[in-house]
C-alpha cells in the first residue's frame, strides 16, 4: 500500500515525546489519591510517615510512585501545624551578612544545616533592636527547630527576651550570666599561642605583641595566648614588650615608632589591618619584612594577608566552623566538654613574613 503523504525525500522523523501538559494549579492531595487508587486519608498518613498507621507497604509504595509522578508537593505549612516544628533554622545577626569574613558564619551554618534536612532563614538587623525583635517573632511564628543569635564580633551579648522562646545558640559571642545560655566562640587564647609559636618556631626571641585598646575577649584571650607561648619557650614575658594601638591600619602605622625603640625582631600583631599597618610604618624607616622584622597578624582577612607583599603570616578566625558548630549544637549533635561555650580553634597560615632568625 503505497502512503499519500506527500514525500519530501528525507527520513521519517523519530516519534515526538509526549509533552506533559503544564498544570494551572498545583497538584492536590485529591489528584494524588486518585492516581494512587487509595483516599485522601490514606495519601496523608504516607505523606506524614505516620509510623503507627496500619497501611501496606504496596500501598505506600502506590502512592509515593504517584507523589513523584505527578510532582506533588506537600504543604510545608500545614506539615509544621501537624508536627509543630518546621524544616528551618533561623539566624539573626547584627552586622554577619555585610561583613566578608565574617559572612563565612552563614555559609558555615547554611551548609550544616542543608546537611540535616534543614534551611536557613537569616536576618540580618545592623543591631537594629526593634528589627531584631520582629526578625525573632517571625521565626517564631514559622515555628524554626532553633534560632543561632550571631555578632560580626566576638563579644559579650545580652540575650534579648524573644529568644528565650526558642530553643537558641549563640554564635561568635557569648552571655556574660555564666551559664545563661549555649554558644559557640573562636579560642582566641589558643590562636594567640600558635601566632606566636609562628615566630618561635622561626627562632625569635625578642618578640613584641601590639595589642588593641578596646576591650574585648579578643583582647585578653590574644594577650593570654601570646604568654602562655613565651613561657612554654622558657622565655620570661617582658611587659615592656606588650603596646597597644587602635585596632586598625592606622594604629598599626602609629605604633612602629615605638616598637623600633624595643629592639624586637618579631612582631605579633592583635590584627591583619594593625600588621597591614605596621608594614609601612616598617617600609618608611628604611626596614625590611621579614629580613629585619618578622610579623604575625591575626584574623586571616584574605583581602589583606594573602595579598601584602610579602604575603602575611597570621591565624584563622574560624567563622565558618563557628556557623557550622552552632547548628549542630542546636540540633543536639555536638555540645561544650564540661559546659560553658564550646571553643573553636583558629588555625596558623604561615606565609612569607616570617624568616628563620640568624641567631636560631
Amino acid at each position: 500500500m503505497v502512503s499519500k503523504e506527500k514525500s519530501t525525500g528525507r527520513p521519517a522523523p523519530a516519534a515526538r515525546a509526549q509533552k506533559v501538559p503544564v498544570r494551572a494549579h498545583p497538584v492536590t492531595l485529591r489528584e494524588v489519591a486518585e492516581a494512587a487508587g487509595v483516599s485522601t486519608a490514606t495519601v496523608s498518613l504516607v505523606i506524614n510517615k505516620k509510623k503507627n498507621a496500619r497501611i501496606a507497604e504496596e500501598t505506600r509504595q502506590r502512592v509515593n510512585d504517584a507523589i513523584r509522578q505527578l510532582g506533588y508537593r506537600p504543604n510545608a505549612m500545614a506539615q509544621t501545624l501537624v508536627s509543630g516544628t518546621s524544616k528551618f533554622i533561623g539566624l539573626v545577626a547584627d552586622g554577619v551578612a555585610t561583613t566578608p569574613f565574617a559572612g563565612q558564619i552563614i555559609h558555615g551554618a547554611q551548609d550544616e544545616a542543608w546537611k540535616h534536612g534543614y534551611a536557613l532563614l537569616i536576618a540580618n538587623t545592623e543591631g537594629n533592636r526593634d528589627l531584631e525583635k520582629d526578625a525573632i517573632g517571625m521565626m517564631l511564628e514559622y515555628k524554626v527547630r532553633g534560632i543561632l543569635y550571631s555578632t560580626w564580633f566576638h563579644r559579650a551579648a545580652a540575650v534579648p527576651e524573644t529568644l528565650r522562646e526558642a530553643d537558641f545558640v549563640l554564635v561568635n559571642c557569648f552571655s556574660p550570666e555564666p551559664g545563661a545560655a549555649r554558644a559557640v566562640v573562636p579560642d582566641e587564647e589558643q590562636g594567640g599561642r600558635s601566632a606566636t609559636e609562628i615566630l618561635l618556631r622561626g627562632g625569635h626571641r625578642r618578640i613584641a605583641f601590639i595589642n588593641a585598646t578596646t576591650p574585648a575577649p579578643a583582647r585578653d584571650g590574644r594577650l593570654l595566648g601570646y604568654t602562655e607561648a613565651l613561657k612554654a619557650a622558657g622565655i620570661p614575658f617582658d611587659p615592656n614588650l606588650v603596646l597597644e594601638a587602635y585596632p586598625d591600619q592606622e594604629g598599626g602605622y602609629g605604633a612602629t615608632g615605638e616598637l623600633l625603640k624595643r629592639d624586637v625582631t618579631a612582631v605579633y600583631c592583635y590584627n591583619d589591618r594593625m600588621a597591614m599597618g605596621l608594614y609601612d610604618g616598617l617600609r618608611d624607616a628604611g626596614l625590611s619584612v621579614p629580613d629585619n622584622i618578622a610579623v604575625v597578624g591575626f584574623d586571616n582577612q584574605e583581602v589583606i594577608a594573602a595579598h601584602l607583599r610579602p604575603p602575611l603570616s597570621t591565624v584563622s578566625l574560624p567563622h565558618y566552623e563557628l556557623g557550622a558548630a552552632g547548628v549542630r549544637m542546636l540540633l543536639g549533635l555536638e555540645e561544650a566538654p564540661g559546659g560553658g561555650a564550646l571553643k573553636i580553634a583558629c588555625p596558623a597560615v604561615e606565609r612569607a613574613s616570617v624568616a628563620v632568625h640568624s641567631s636560631a
